[in-house]
């Protein structure tokens, strides 16, 4: 049977309270279009467990895992080895329901894990400090943006377009509530970064200049130009790294000057899970550590002299500080930076480097043997693991015949992209220690095809 708690009069009530004539009017800001008219086509208003069960099974049965098929999509989600022993431990039952509590002191191997994710995350970073995780990676951009204004009490930012737009989307999305005027940009297909028109367009009412690194091409940004920059006028840089393993060979970027980094951390412990639950990183200055958004687990000492942990600080809407909380997103998953954190403690600095150098060698291979294509252009001249190639015509159309062909071949520019069609030549490849030589192999046999 259904379950409905409320009556009708109930709901009336809550709309009159509320100010709405009706429930429709909660969803005024959903397109038309997204709205589904009525019941989902092809579900039976009921079923027996068994039918569903069969029903979402062969559902299930039509999407292609990442390790089913030579897989070289990227462009913020990645493909990497999780060892057994990741997934083993995050299983256990003390460990399994993870959440940064509400009660800190019952539970203090929680407070613990993210006391040491936390430092993980710094060391990664280069930052003093990292809090106690995310949502996941665009929240988290937009969570530095909001801080930026707070710090500066500005509200004009620069995001460079190298920025992923999927990011650029949810910082205008939070925009339109907070009144921050965001200058964002498409990418240029260029060999290098726009590090040049970033640098030009920095000025007294600056509050932050947002920088992908590596960028949505693949190429690497000069971080430190562009935060001496930014600094010379007053400004924040905030560095957005989408691929963590990527920290293993390139310098971190609060060594280069970063004020506030932030990122995505699922390449680190966590699947592609067809696009989550991932995990959001945020590390700073501890000179702005009160603006701050989430949470931060700190270490002290119990009344008896013994090592304890607590929540040092907690700015969230569910905490105390309610309405004047830094931020209403910063969801944590707590099992998620878990499995990030026993996936860094595996692996150990030297660990990270050598999968960094692993995965850069994965890529130069891809690289090589793509370019020796007729037609076929590299467009970088420095990338880590990602990079982008130029086809002689629109990259969907090759995308699509390689996936008939059972090869997920890259993400497409013109996917992400399809309102400019400058950029709908740009394939945007990514490799991993994944990749083996039979998975290269099939790409290019089929892009042959394709071509």
């Amino acid at each position: 049977m259904r379950y409905l708690p409320l009556t009708a009069a109930d709901r009336s009530a809550m709309l009159e309270r509320i100010g709405a004539a009706h429930i429709d009017e909660l969803f005024a800001d959903v397109p038309a279009d997204a709205l589904q008219a009525g019941p989902i086509a092809g579900l039976a208003p009921h079923a027996s467990e068994m039918a569903v069960e069969r029903h979402m099974t062969k559902l299930a049965a039509r999407n292609l895992s990442a390790g089913a098929a030579p897989f070289f999509l990227g462009a913020g989600a990645y493909r990497h080895h999780i060892p057994a022993s990741v997934d083993h431990l995050i299983q256990r039952g003390e460990f399994l329901t993870a959440y940064t509590p509400y009660q800190p002191e019952i539970a203090q191997g929680t407070l613990q894990v993210l006391f040491e994710f936390q430092t993980q995350v710094a060391r990664l970073f280069g930052t003093d400090i990292a809090n106690a995780s995310m949502y996941d990676g665009s929240t988290a951009c937009w969570e530095a943006i909001a801080m930026a204004g707070r710090v500066t009490k500005r509200n004009k930012v620069l995001l460079s377009g190298g920025l992923h737009p999927h990011y650029v989307a949810t910082a205008e999305t939070m925009a339109r509530f907070t009144g921050d005027v965001l200058e964002a940009r498409l990418p240029v297909l260029s060999a290098e970064a726009d590090d040049a028109e970033l640098i030009a367009g920095v000025d007294g009412e600056t509050s932050a200049v947002v920088v992908q690194y590596p960028d949505i091409l693949g190429r690497v940004p000069d971080l430190a130009a562009i935060a001496e920059a930014a600094h010379a006028k007053g400004a924040l840089l905030i560095a957005v790294v989408t691929e963590p393993v990527a920290l293993g060979l390139l310098e971190a970027p609060g060594v280069l000057g970063a004020d506030i980094v932030v990122g995505e951390g699922q390449s680190l412990g966590v699947g592609l899970n067809f696009g989550g639950p991932y995990l959001g990183l945020f590390g700073c200055r501890e000179k702005f550590v009160r603006q701050m958004p989430g949470r931060l687990c700190g270490e002290t000492v119990d009344a008896d002299g013994r090592r304890s942990f607590v929540l040092t600080l907690s700015t969230r809407e569910q905490h105390i500080r309610r309405e004047k909380a830094t931020s209403n997103i910063c969801t944590n998953a707590g099992l998620c930076a878990l499995a990030f954190s026993i996936h860094m403690s595996l692996l150990g600095g030297e660990g990270l480097a050598q999968l960094a150098a692993v995965n850069h060698g994965r890529a130069q291979a891809v690289a090589a043997a793509l370019s020796a294509l007729p037609g076929v252009t590299l467009l970088n001249n420095a990338y880590f693991n990602e990079f982008t190639v130029l086809l002689p015509s629109d990259a969907r159309q090759a995308v699509r015949a390689l996936a008939d062909r059972g090869v997920l071949g890259g993400v497409a520019l013109g996917r992400l992209y399809p309102q400019a069609s400058q950029l709908h030549a740009g394939l945007l490849v990514t490799a991993s220690e994944c990749t083996s030589d039979e998975d290269i192999a099939a790409l290019v046999a089929a892009l042959k095809e394709v071509l």
